[in-house]
């Protein structure tokens, strides 16, 4: 499997989306994922870049707006609890599992 290019998205792209960065990177290490990047965006600038990555994490609410990527091949992880370890792991076993 090639290294995968993740994204991370929150209403502002500031403090959340940079927490769950750090939450991102911890269960990728965990789940031993090769990661060649992990990038966090707000949602508006996410959208447009969203297609460059493999899977984009982002609040259920949110996941909606990344349809087009979906329909290129992008894997979206919409997430209740956006601070979930365990959500976050079962949300990436799921994606890669597609």
């Amino acid at each position: 499997m090639a290294k995968l290019k993740l994204l991370v998205c929150c209403g502002n792209g500031a403090g959340t989306s940079m927490m769950i960065k750090l939450n991102v990177e911890k269960v990728a290490k965990k789940m031993g994922l090769d990661v060649q990047e992990i990038h966090h965006y707000a949602v508006s600038e996410g959208k447009s870049a969203a297609g460059n990555y493999d899977i984009v994490l982002c609040s259920k609410n949110f996941a909606p707006m990344f349809e087009d990527s979906k329909k290129r091949g992008t894997k979206v992880v919409g997430l209740k609890n956006v601070m979930s370890a365990k959500e976050i792991e079962e949300g990436l076993k799921a994606a890669l599992s597609e």
